[in-house]
């Protein structure tokens, strides 16, 4: 905000309204200060306000009547209100109708104050991230006016270079190697790739060949004749089949054994193949996009991998860059897999405070973007507001410094101990008590968390 923030006081004891406008004018806050709420309601119409301070006990017109009118005018106008009745019910009525917060009376000018510091600042993180995924929304928007990049999102100069080369290679035909770290998102150039492709009407099929034994990973590419190895029940159909007509993404290449390497290779060349145990030739034709987070040409080197499938495949190479030599886009990154998180789970919008964001921002992210992501993933699940500040974020700073999250000495037992009993404790306060519930957050049997719960000494009394 860069004009003087603005305050609405509706406060019936002219004293309190009184000592309020003062207290506050020196803090550098605009002001209007009305006795009623009848007054306030009226003035709502008319003017826009940051902050609305208004008490809850009036006269006909009360707090609750001034905050939902305050909301409906404006859902971004933050309220407080202050009270001499609080309680839990009443803080949960106030919550429910859109309060910011509240202030119990009596009061002090300090409390006041932070109280006012502390909505100011939720204002600008909100207007902060509003900002972010509105940039967000125009570069993907820009970007998508040229092609389509799916999940891609990054504005750093090394990104938009990874557009570009998207873009120029997407019409042809020619194979595409795809070097990058793992979790950099590989997968996703080459989704890209076919989407603006010839044949983005046809199947993109992909195979991991890192995951897959050698003979396991020459049936899912070629497919295998109905007994051809013992288990080879009926006939089936390979990747290369599937993906006729289509793009067939082969991850982590690099991987894949040389005997098979061979037969990779006479595909490429000839675009035909036998299944396994099989005798006919078959005709095929796809597009090949491979990808690999080794070094091929030290692998090429070593004898690991063939120098004629390595330039068959090196036709259209593209490298991603690392998430740390990209680190401009995290601000980008971290609002996209939050709303996308928060969206499928059917939670309420989530934000990240300043602290947070800066805690992203320094951390080196060896697993990429696909760390990122399951870090944001983790802290969402541990989060107990619609906020996820520093603290939901702690873990990293441990795994920054090579420390568990709960380290309290070398003893790895007992450092492993100590991290199961503060994961414990977050998913039960997370899940109100409720075990069912925080059974599921942690991803282990209901009769494992009253285990656990009984272990180290967390069950609580009925």
């Amino acid at each position: 905000m860069n004009k003087k923030p603005t305050i609405l006081i509706a406060e019936d004891t002219d004293s309190m309204r009184e000592a309020m406008v003062q207290i506050l004018k020196k803090e550098g806050y605009q002001l209007i200060a009305v006795s009623n709420g009848e007054n306030a309601l009226s003035v709502l119409k008319t003017q826009c306000f940051d902050i609305v301070i208004t008490d809850y006990k009036m006269g006909k017109v009360d707090g609750l009547d001034v905050l939902k009118a305050a909301k409906d005018i404006n859902p971004d106008n933050e309220v407080l209100i202050i009270t001499a009745y609080g309680s839990i019910e009443l803080a949960v009525k106030l919550m429910k109708a859109g309060a910011w917060d509240f202030i119990t009376k009596p009061f002090s000018k300090e409390t006041l104050i932070h109280k006012v510091d502390r909505t100011l600042k939720h204002i600008r993180e909100r207007e902060q991230a509003k900002k972010l995924i509105e940039e967000n929304a125009y570069l993907k928007n820009e970007i998508n006016q040229l092609f389509n990049t799916g999940e891609m999102i990054g504005k750093t100069p090394e990104m938009l270079n990874v557009f570009k080369s998207i873009k120029k290679i997407a019409s042809s035909d020619s194979a595409v190697l795809i070097f990058g770290e793992s979790g950099t998102g590989k997968e996703l150039v080459a989704r890209a790739i076919h989407q603006n492709s010839p044949r983005k009407e046809a199947t993109f099929v992909r195979v991991n060949c890192g995951a897959l034994a050698e003979g396991v990973l020459e049936s899912e590419l070629f497919g295998h004749e109905k007994g051809a190895f013992t288990g080879a029940f009926k006939q089936k159909k390979g990747r290369f089949e599937l993906a006729h007509q289509g793009t067939l993404f082969l991850d982590e290449i690099g991987d894949i054994p040389l005997n098979t390497q061979i037969k990779l290779l006479r595909v490429i060349q000839e675009k035909e193949f036998e299944r396994v145990g099989g005798e006919e030739t078959l005709q095929v034709n796809v597009r090949i996009i491979a990808a690999t987070h080794r070094n091929l040409p030290e692998e090429v080197k070593a004898g690991r991998f063939r120098e004629d499938l390595y330039y068959r495949l090196h036709i259209l190479p593209v490298t991603l860059p690392p998430l740390r030599q990209r680190k401009e886009d995290i601000p980008l990154l971290a609002p996209y897999f939050l709303n996308k998180m928060t969206s499928e789970r059917g939670l309420a919008p989530h934000k990240f405070t300043k602290e947070a964001l800066d805690m992203l921002m320094g951390y080196p992210w060896p697993g990429n973007v696909r760390e990122l992501e399951n870090a944001i993933e983790r802290a969402l699940v541990l989060n107990e507001s619609d906020t996820i500040d520093s603290e939901e974020l702690s873990f990293l700073n441990a795994k920054k410094f090579g420390t568990e999250i709960a380290q309290t000495s070398w003893n790895l037992e007992a450092s492993l101990a100590e991290t199961e009993r503060v994961l414990l404790q977050k998913a039960m306060k997370r899940s109100h008590g409720v075990k069912a519930r925080a059974a599921r957050l942690l991803g282990i049997k209901e009769g494992a968390l009253y285990y656990k719960l009984e272990k180290y000494g967390l069950m609580q009394k009925e």
